[in-house]
């Protein structure tokens, strides 16, 4: 008596389970499955051989996607059995058509049964076979709708239907499934943006809080139009002339909420985060910088793009001009002002700083100035110690040599320090 084994299964009559058993062998380690053989290994046989052959073989061919034909092979043997070989496959996860990347569709060999596979299966299968880019793998959701991308490309003048979708990196050319990248723009779309408006600069108590979801375009736009209502103007009047400026540029907003958007990691579940408080906001996206890349490089305007082709979307309808040039257009729309944006890394997060160009001026040791907080630390230092070397700005506030060069030129160019000695005996002493 023959027994199933991890490997082989019996069915004494075709039924639909065949389908399951297959995707299960192809999602495993192969397999045969024997179509006129009951569960005891006993040969019942079929009663018209040929009907059956045709609709196993059209049955799989028709209900298991992506084609695993290629990996099948039929036999008929004395007339009576049909025996399925199954290869496994390179194309995984397979699964039945009309269930979907999901559970109930995918299916994998465990001891003598098929069984459905778990979504974190379902997952490693998606990476194994389609490499480790996200964006280009295929989509867990395949019940997608585009209706906010339409939009957008309609106001970008751009044209956008599923004849594009391939060339734009929505679905994969070998079968059409839809890619991670579609999900991510479509109405779908299970990331979202968190916004919150703090009283204190912990933040730690809430003025306000909103979340927003569906497709990117719709998260962009949304978060733009929530900003603009935290964006306060502030009024200065010398003599006869009032002159209006905005806590934070307008493009300073769109930039760093653009990279959010771009580079973050969608391979990480959680939401991009930014912190408004009255002093700054903050931008905060999961994953860090690609391997190779420094602060500083972002700075420069060198840049890798994690998601290319979310980034080549956006850059045809004009959201973006080109890699690297948003970083550097915020820290120039912040030329003359003291503070400057600040970049944090950590190896799973990207946060970028902006402060309010309308903080309230300081007075402190003799001086009326735009003074930031880190300036009256290094004011304080040389107050305390007569001297401060660019080194021991540095240590002072944690910058790194660029950086601190920086600010004590933006300090002498208010006229706050003054500079004696050169090279390594260089020294900033009080103006």
């Amino acid at each position: 008596m023959v027994f199933e084994t991890e490997n082989l299964e019996f069915k004494s009559q075709f039924t639909e389970e065949i389908y399951k058993e297959v995707i299960a062998f192809a999602n495993t380690e192969g397999g045969i499955v024997y179509v006129g053989i009951d569960n005891n290994g006993n040969v019942v046989g079929l009663t018209d051989i040929d009907k059956e052959y045709t609709r196993i073989t059209n049955g799989i061919r028709d209900a298991i996607m992506p084609d695993v034909t290629m990996f099948v092979r039929f036999t008929v043997q004395d007339n009576k059995v049909v025996r399925i070989t199954v290869g496994e496959g390179t194309n995984k996860p397979y699964y039945l058509k009309g269930k979907g990347l999901k559970p109930s569709g995918v299916f994998v060999r465990q001891g003598t049964s098929s069984v459905p596979a778990s979504p974190e299966q379902i997952r490693q299968m998606i990476k194994e076979s389609d490499g480790d880019t996200f964006e280009e793998n295929r989509s867990l959701e395949q019940a997608l709708s585009f209706e906010a991308a339409q939009r957008a490309f309609h106001l970008y003048g751009v044209e956008f239907n599923s004849g594009k979708y391939h060339s734009l990196g929505i679905t994969q050319k070998k079968d059409s499934i839809y890619t991670n990248l579609a999900l991510i723009l479509s109405d779908q779309c299970t990331h979202t943006i968190k916004i919150a408006v703090f009283r204190d600069e912990a933040c730690t108590e809430f003025r306000d809080s909103k979340e927003f979801g569906g497709s990117v375009f719709k998260q962009f736009e949304d978060s733009v139009n929530y900003l603009a209502l935290c964006n306060k103007t502030s009024s200065v009047i010398k003599g006869v002339i009032r002159t209006d400026k905005q806590d934070y540029p307008e493009e300073a907003i769109r930039e760093a909420l653009l990279n959010a958007i771009v580079h973050r990691d969608y391979s990480f579940s959680g939401s991009i985060i930014i912190n408004v408080t009255d002093n700054k906001m903050e931008f905060i996206s999961l994953g860090g910088l690609l391997p190779g890349l420094s602060p500083d490089d972002i700075r420069s305007g060198i840049s890798q793009p994690r998601n290319k082709k979310l980034a080549e979307v956006f850059h045809r309808l004009r959201l973006i001009e080109s890699y690297g040039t948003g970083i550097r257009r915020i820290f120039r729309l912040y030329a003359d002002c003291p503070e400057q944006p600040q970049i944090e890394v950590t190896s799973n997060t990207f946060k970028i700083v902006l402060p309010n160009m309308n903080t309230a001026p300081v007075v402190e040791t003799g001086y009326t100035s735009s003074v930031t907080p880190q300036m009256k630390k290094v004011l304080k230092h040389i107050k305390e110690n007569g001297q401060i070397s660019e080194k021991e700005i540095g240590d002072l506030l944690g910058l790194k040599k660029t950086r601190s060069f920086t600010l004590a030129k933006q300090m002498r160019d208010l006229g706050l320090i003054r500079v004696v000695g050169r090279g390594e005996n260089k020294e900033y002493l009080l103006e």
